[in-house]
């Protein structure tokens, strides 16, 4: 999730917010209300969503261009895999803003520094009795942990997949309904 401006409330005034600005802006590291680089992972989809008066035209020209110029940051087996929306009313206090929602392959590092700080204190049994003592069950830690794994396999798996690969895969498929 990114947001843009992310200004303070005074220098705002000194600033006139461009439509390229924005989307720059939203696809930056720093404006990531999470602590994963987009651009140590793919996205498989994202969903860009402009508040204010502006040229829907200009938003779909941007949104374009930033899929061309970072194809590499984009998985090419999912097609038009940017949605854009303007709301021509603006947010109060500015006159332009951008939301941003992506799904990146790169919320796997977050997931890995999750998991091996959970490991750790689950190792150590930190924290549980206050769990087992609501009536959790030592188990369902266990799942969680293998639940996350899980999940960083499977965003690996979607980071490195190729749409050749895809490819192959329904041929395979389709030789297995023919038996």
């Amino acid at each position: 999730v990114g947001f843009a401006p992310l200004t303070s409330r005074g220098s705002q005034q000194y600033r006139a917010l461009t439509v390229p600005e924005l989307t720059q802006q939203m696809f930056d590291a720093k404006n990531m209300m999470c602590a994963s680089d987009p651009r140590h992972g793919r996205y498989l989809t994202a969903s860009a969503m402009f508040r204010g008066r502006m040229s829907t035209k200009e938003v779909d020209e941007q949104m374009l261009n930033v899929q061309n110029k970072n194809s590499s940051y984009f998985v090419e087996w999912i097609p038009n895999n940017i949605k854009s929306s303007v709301c021509d009313i603006p947010p109060k206090g500015l006159k332009l803003a951008s939301t941003f929602i992506g799904n990146s392959t790169a919320i796997q590092e977050m997931f890995k520094r999750v998991a091996e700080q959970f490991t750790a204190m689950f190792r150590r049994k930190a924290f549980l009795h206050w769990y087992t003592g609501e009536g959790m069950d030592e188990m369902e830690f266990t799942e969680a942990e293998s639940n996350m794994n899980d999940l960083v396999s499977e965003y690996q798996q979607y980071q490195d997949a190729t749409a050749e690969e895809e490819g192959e895969y329904d041929e395979d498929e389709d030789e297995m309904d023919g038996m």
